[in-house]
């Protein structure tokens, strides 16, 4: 049901995506041959208005072939591509994004009027209050109690529930020296965190230190917080988080760019079906934030200035108009050839990054080394 779901949801924002690019030819005066959800032999298909519309195998793209679109196949008729002034063929391009990007802002909007989703169990904001110490854990076993305030661990102030967190996993110490206020006394102890086996939303185990603490409830037993705004102040709340996705995602990519970050954390599609996975367990408002989300990055990606994605087509327009001619057909299909091999080295790798964080490519070779030692 998952898979199902997600291969809807990958259907859905690709159709929005591509009507824009539609739509905007249609009004343009632009035939459009084919309209094309997926790649690879068609399933089945209609003809409407003079438009193929046809569904394909691999939900994983799709595309809107128009009259013209190639410049060595051009007829010189006046419904073409090529036979329309550069301004309205970047409006055409431009339109894909900039729908991804309507449709961001207006799951933005309902997820504010439903309810929006605070995943953070500790949020950075929360004091670092004990609100539950487990039976038999490090905790309990040191004279932790509840109500008790962390002040430091290993002599770091800890001011958030989030810092009291990080100090406990990130340890590598056998005993953390705690300094807690207890009513009007300030107390040392030392606590021995245990190592327990989690479970990631990919579904891989990873080791992490806990001493079997939680913070002081918030909204409900889950520490769930959910946050509810009227229509108007949705609308405001909308453009707030679309505007705050996209700086982070340019602000991501450019700090990947500059090796800050690593490239690795580049999520792809199998990526998002884990996560899609994951949002489906808290509910319908939190996979339409995951929705808004994974549009909007559509949008940003695809504004890349790389052939073949809509931003490369913005870009060799853009020359065109600067140069007040377009590049020669053999520049053209260099430029073409180029981002095609960078776009599929780049596909290659976010496939890995994805088998990787899923735990794939580990098994991969505990498999081939058992093997070959066999």
């Amino acid at each position: 049901m998952s898979l199902i779901i997600f291969i809807f949801i990958l259907s859905l924002l690709i159709l929005v995506h591509e009507w824009g690019h539609y739509i905007t030819a249609r009004k343009c005066g632009v035939k459009v041959e084919q309209f094309a959800l997926g790649f690879g032999p068609k399933l089945f298909g209609w003809v409407h208005d003079g438009t193929e519309f046809c569904l394909c195998a691999i939900p994983l793209g799709g595309f809107v072939k128009m009259a013209g679109d190639e410049r060595d196949k051009c007829l010189g008729t006046s419904d073409e591509y090529f036979a329309k002034p550069a301004s309205q063929r970047a409006l055409i391009i431009l339109m894909g994004p900039v729908v991804n990007l309507i449709l961001a802002y207006v799951c933005f909007w309902f997820v504010f009027m439903l309810g929006y989703v605070d995943m953070d169990l500790s949020s950075a904001k929360a004091d670092p209050v004990i609100g539950q110490v487990l039976e038999h854990s490090p905790a309990q076993e040191a004279g932790l109690k509840l109500g008790d305030r962390v002040l430091s661990i290993n002599d770091r102030a800890i001011a958030h529930w989030s810092q009291l967190q990080d100090s406990i996993t990130n340890s590598t110490g056998k005993i953390l020296t705690f300094a807690v206020k207890r009513e009007n006394h300030e107390i040392s102890m030392g606590i021995a965190p245990q190592e327990t086996d989690q479970q990631d939303i990919f579904g891989r185990h990873h080791k992490t230190r806990r001493i079997g603490v939680a913070p002081m409830p918030i909204n409900n037993a889950n520490g769930i917080v959910v946050t509810r705004y009227g229509f108007f102040g949705s609308m405001l709340k909308a453009g707030e988080e679309l505007w705050s996705v996209t700086v982070k995602t340019y602000g991501a990519l450019y700090q990947m760019a500059i090796g800050e970050r690593s490239p690795k954390e580049a999520m792809g599609i199998i990526g998002m079906f884990f996560v899609i996975k994951f949002a489906l367990t808290i509910g319908f408002s939190f996979v339409l934030h995951i929705v808004g989300i994974i549009s909007a990055s559509l949008a940003i990606f695809n504004l890349l200035p790389v052939i073949p994605l809509d931003g490369g087509h913005l870009f060799l327009i853009g020359l065109e108009k600067l140069r007040g001619k377009a590049l020669s057909m053999k520049t053209d299909q260099l430029i073409a050839r180029a981002g095609f091999t960078l776009i599929i080295m780049l596909a290659l790798f976010v496939f890995y990054s994805d088998f990787e964080r899923i735990g794939l490519i580990d098994k991969i070779v505990r498999g081939a080394h058992a093997y070959f030692r066999a």
